[in-house]
């Protein structure tokens, strides 16, 4: 079916485009959100193609945890790219509009990803605890088979999971005003310009959000209480500090995330400030996946190593 026969307004109208408000302001302060926009996502594609290249070019990290990271990091680059780029020509004038189809697509694509990334932190929560609290049976446990299955079914589960809210936002009635108050089409904004009944959408974002972030967040919090529990009853101060480094990167990563998703998405209404949404939304689609392959750079002794391997002008900067 064509998107483009979605959408349809009270008077039978078909709506086409809609117009994204962007961060209102100067055009000084445009062009300074533009200039930082395009350096994170500079940083945040060259370091996490990096982290990439880095797993693939050393035996070493030819693990269950790396190849998971690969998977992160990979799809951090595609989530920042479904963002920054068109949130860039929304702030300098040049792309403001957006077809009613590709707002569905878009929202669509970046939701999807949102989830699959719940999902591979809880996988990768999992790997931790088998890791740290079964290291003789780790191999058997989580081999390569397991792990790309794992991976595969964070992909597939995250797509399919939104694919319900997609479809319910695209037979939603739109009859004006058609100025959407964000930088790219979310479902809270979307909804924001619905004039048809809500509740159907809102109850169904409200489950999803419950199935993936907070089913997601319950296996990392078990599964960091028993590596937590597994590393107190380490006896030497040395083995514990360790086992913990093992999984502090990872951690790192899941407060920053958790927090942002579950801001924007854990709520029985889509009803809030777009302000503040917008500001939350550029740390979980912009700032989060530039932090990334730092935090698993300068806190994991194996990635230092392997970079050292791989580049010694790096020592300097490490």
């Amino acid at each position: 079916m064509d998107l483009n026969t979605w959408g349809h307004t009270a008077n039978g109208t078909t709506v086409e485009e809609f117009i994204l408000r962007g961060f209102p302001g100067t055009w000084h302060s445009r062009v300074s959100f533009v200039i930082m926009f395009a350096l994170m996502y500079s940083l945040t594609v060259i370091g996490n193609a990096s982290i990439i290249a880095l797993v693939w070019m050393n035996r070493n990290l030819h693990t269950p945890m790396y190849f998971f990271l690969c998977n992160l990091s990979f799809l951090e680059i595609c989530y920042t790219t479904g963002v920054v780029p068109k949130a860039i020509g929304v702030m300098l004038g040049t792309s403001q509009t957006i077809s009613f189809s590709v707002c569905i697509f878009q929202l669509f694509f970046l939701l999807s990803l949102g989830s699959t990334e719940c999902f591979l932190l809880s996988v990768m929560a999992y790997d931790r605890y088998l890791a740290i609290c079964y290291p003789l049976r780790y191999s058997s446990l989580m081999n390569s088979v397991i792990s790309a299955r794992l991976a595969l079914s964070s992909w597939l589960g995250g797509f399919l999971v939104i694919s319900l809210l997609a479809f319910l936002t695209s037979r939603q009635t739109f009859c004006g005003p058609d100025v959407i108050n964000h930088f790219l089409c979310d479902i809270d904004a979307c909804l924001a310009l619905s004039c048809s009944d809500r509740w159907p959408v809102e109850l169904a974002t409200f489950f999803v959000s419950i199935i993936v972030v907070v089913a997601s967040c319950v296996v990392i919090l078990v599964s960091y209480i028993y590596i937590i529990y597994f590393i107190l009853r380490i006896q030497s101060a040395r083995g514990r500090k360790k086992a913990f480094s093992t999984c502090s990167a990872h951690l790192s990563v899941v407060t920053i995330w958790y927090g942002s998703i579950i801001f924007l998405y854990v709520k029985p209404s889509a009803r809030s400030n777009m302000d503040v949404n917008k500001i939350v939304k550029t740390l979980n689609t912009i700032v989060t996946p530039l932090l990334n392959p730092f935090i698993y750079t300068f806190r994991n002794k194996e990635v230092k190593q392997a970079l050292l391997l791989s580049a010694p002008f790096c020592q300097r900067f490490i």
